[in-house]
């Protein structure tokens, strides 16, 4: 039998069994049933329908302060709808039952076969999250609290591949109901000797112990993603992006969660967030970065025009030499000394054709999105909130990274007086994702870059005259870029170099004049595309005008 307690009130989370994607191994004895009243079907267990048990429920409990409070009521209601799951299984006579939070997203289709296949009482599958939190502890108090361990990180990173013994599984975890032990389990009323924390989850891990029944989680195979708790004060908002955001990063690496056709939801309206335009620069041959990338916008309701990209590995000499194309004098790789390849010709030719549709178009403020980056939560509401205070505060400004790789690493950047989350920009790498405005646009342009070529993301830093090297600089003579960076980023790389899936149409090519020279060592030894160094704390941008949504936003174990 599974149960789906619902503990939220959000109607966001609608599409909550999205994830488990026809669960395979299911034996005859396993019904599906909802609870909490949370009118929803779990794909792969059809045949047996939801069935909604009693009067409509009040939207709130009386001892809340907020919707995402977990208050004493709230706790007890979400303690008797997983009892009354227990008792049900049991009457039912299931050898199995599976818990799932309305909020956990199963993907991996043989997850209820292979907790099964482990013969443990109680088992959870490890889950994922935006952060280093998970659906288990592996260390816990004398008054039944989370405690941190060395243990925990290795087996959340999967260092560690197996099934370990814990003490604590929550959210999604199977109980094998044949076991004797499990016969004294329950979650309400709390055991007679009981006297931690009213909490649910340490209410069951109270009741494990007691009956001696060891808990597991099992990290061998990715099973699907968590959210991250949001904080008592967040807003049912808050907690529908936060939902959102497991399923954008589901797609990072994985299919998108589909929804259950069963499940009513709501359409999406699709707005360019107040820009004039919202560009996603896309190779035609990346047909797989081009269909994430355009779900991901979608289903963030964010509309985009597709730029297709020009194929640098494509273009030959003689157009080449047609678009008056020359390398900078001198210009070599810092990494490897190599010249400009093809890949880094066809990146920069992309955004420089984007930065003429800007000023043909006259787009007073635009969006450029590469086809390879990931959206941190909230990306929406955090980017729109920016731009207002940025227009409220009458600052001016041409260029706004909002995802880079920052390379001056020896102080901290200068934060913007009376803007929230903006600092100004020092010399960085990548151009993931940024704001242009039209002045800037025609500044770029008016730089002739193609006739003294460098890439793209040093070529930005040239203009804001924050370049570290003399012999680049002084082929541009007029290099009064205004450039900002958001603080916290907005956007990441989906990979970073020696990941699985890491590919690199720029490093991994020839060079830009010589179709015989290769390029592709860097491929496994990519510098540049390594992830962001850790910063010292006395270079971190500590002094940053925060807003509420970047507390919401940090990681909370």
């Amino acid at each position: 039998l599974g149960g789906v307690p619902r503990g939220c009130k959000c109607p966001g989370l609608g599409r909550c069994p999205c994830g488990c994607p026809g669960l395979r191994g299911v034996p005859r004895a396993v019904t599906a049933q909802v609870q909490g009243g949370c009118p929803l079907w779990v794909p792969g267990l059809r045949g047996s329908p939801w069935r909604q048990r009693g009067p409509p429920r009040p939207r709130w409990y009386p001892d809340e302060e907020g919707p995402k409070h977990w208050s004493p009521s709230r706790y007890e209601h979400v303690m008797k709808l997983r009892q009354a799951a227990l008792e049900s299984a049991r009457a039912n006579w299931a050898d199995y039952l599976l818990f799932l939070d309305a909020d956990n997203v199963l993907i991996n289709p043989d997850t209820l076969g292979l907790l099964m296949a482990e013969n443990k009482t109680v088992v959870a599958p490890m889950l994922d999250s935006r952060a280093a939190y998970s659906n288990f502890w592996c260390g816990m108090t004398a008054q039944g609290y989370y405690r941190r361990t060395p243990a925990y990180l290795p087996i959340r990173k999967r260092e560690r591949r197996g099934c370990f013994a814990v003490p604590m599984v929550h959210s999604t975890f199977l109980v094998d109901l044949r076991k004797e032990a499990s016969r004294a389990l329950a979650f309400y009323p709390p055991h007679p000797d009981y006297t931690w924390a009213f909490d649910d989850i340490i209410v069951f891990a109270f009741s494990c112990r007691q009956a001696e029944v060891q808990m597991f989680v099992c990290n061998r195979e990715v099973y699907g993603f968590l959210p991250v708790p949001l904080r008592s004060h967040s807003t049912l908002r808050d907690e529908a992006e936060s939902f959102l955001h497991v399923q954008l990063e589901i797609m990072v690496k994985h299919p998108p969660a589909e929804p259950s056709p069963h499940v009513w939801v709501p359409p999406k309206v699709p707005d360019k967030m107040g820009f004039d335009e919202v560009f996603m620069i896309n190779l035609q041959r990346r047909a797989d970065r081009r269909e994430r990338m355009l779900r991901t916008l979608y289903e963030q309701e964010i509309a985009c025009k597709l730029v297709e990209a020009v194929d640098g590995k494509a273009m030959n000499s003689s157009e080449v030499e047609a678009l008056g194309i020359r390398m900078l004098p001198g210009y070599k790789d810092p990494y490897h000394g190599r010249p400009l390849t093809k890949g880094e010709l066809g990146c920069f030719l992309s955004h420089y054709r984007v930065w003429q549709e800007i000023v043909a178009r006259g787009l007073e403020k635009s969006v450029v999105f590469e086809d390879d980056l990931r959206f941190e939560i909230f990306f929406k509401r955090r980017l729109m909130n920016l731009m207002h205070d940025l227009e409220a505060a009458g600052l001016t400004w041409d260029l706004i990274y909002i995802g880079r790789k920052r390379m001056q690493v020896e102080r901290p950047e200068k934060s913007v007086p009376r803007v929230r989350n903006l600092v100004e920009a020092d010399y960085s790498y990548w151009t993931l994702g940024y704001v242009l405005s039209l002045r800037g646009a025609r500044k770029l342009l008016a730089a002739e870059p193609l006739g003294k070529m460098l890439p793209v993301d040093e070529f930005l830093p040239v203009m804001f005259d924050k370049h570290p090297l003399a012999d680049y600089t002084k082929h541009f003579t007029k290099r009064d870029l205004v450039a900002f960076s958001a603080e916290p980023l907005l956007v990441f790389p989906t990979h970073y170099t020696g990941e699985e899936g890491y590919v690199s149409d720029t490093e991994t090519s020839v060079v830009w004049d010589d179709e015989a020279t290769l390029t592709d060592w860097d491929r496994a030894k990519s510098q540049k595309m390594k992830e962001q160094q850790e910063l010292r704390r006395e270079a971190q941008n500590s002094d940053v005008l925060q807003s509420p949504l970047d507390s919401t936003a940090r990681d909370e174990l």
